[in-house]
């Protein structure tokens, strides 16, 4: 039996935080239409548009508040909310490319509701998941690179006991368990650290479990967690 974890050390510094997950078990993820999913991602870029009315993207509330948390905790320099990166690529002008089904979904709806959105292989991940904080000695290589680069001391990190698998919190994920075509079991995430967007999240989760199911089939669970509910079991026999 697998769980997922928010920990009381993460949960000291964002008690307000919640976090909606989607575990999905038996999805076919193979690209049959990439067209389609082009067109998810563009509607979802001018969709996105209506949450930057401040040319400053900074000064944007959907990215402040993010700026705002990772503050809370050493980064690693430059290290943004993955949406204030999407975000500011749209604003630029600039699409966001296709890269397997299952990740333009949760990317179209992370711009759609201006939230951060993640996924993973369920498969890869050894023993329980947890967003705490970084003991430092994690290992973590991302995409682009086969040199270790472990997590600073306290920096904030979903890891499971073979090492980081996601870095300052939403900003860079770990190789090991990125969603491929081949994935037939998969842990979504999506997050938020404003309390006034709970029904946005609420929202958010629904609409990612739907469009996972109605393109990639499978079957799922949801759960909305945060300080009063800290763990969801994410698998029974892996």
């Amino acid at each position: 039996m697998k769980r997922f974890i928010i920990e009381d050390e993460f949960l000291e510094l964002f008690p307000k935080a919640k976090l909606g997950i989607i575990v999905f078990h038996g999805i076919d993820n193979r690209v049959k239409d990439s067209k389609k999913y082009e067109k998810m991602l563009w509607e979802a870029e001018k969709q996105a548009m209506n949450y930057l009315t401040d040319d400053v993207l900074s000064n944007n509330e959907v990215v402040k508040v993010w700026r705002e948390a990772f503050q809370k905790f050493k980064t690693k320099k430059g290290a943004r909310a993955s949406i204030e990166a999407m975000l500011k690529r749209v604003q630029k002008g600039n699409s966001i490319g296709t890269i397997n089904p299952a990740v333009d979904i949760y990317n179209s709806v992370s711009l759609k509701y201006a939230l951060p959105c993640g996924g993973e292989v369920l498969d890869t991940f050894i023993g329980n998941i947890r967003l705490t904080k970084a003991s430092g000695d994690e290992e973590f290589i991302t995409l682009g690179t086969d040199k270790s680069e472990p997590p600073y001391v306290g920096e904030i990190i979903y890891k499971d006991d073979a090492g980081a698998i996601c870095r300052c919190w939403n900003w860079r994920e770990s190789v090991r368990t990125m969603l491929t075509e081949d994935t037939k079991n998969a842990f979504f995430c999506i997050e938020s650290v404003d309390e006034r967007r709970q029904s946005d999240l609420e929202m958010a989760v629904k609409e990612l479990a739907r469009l996972i199911e109605e393109n990639l089939g499978g079957n799922y669970k949801t759960a909305i967690l945060d300080k009063d509910n800290k763990e969801i079991i994410i698998a029974e026999n892996l």
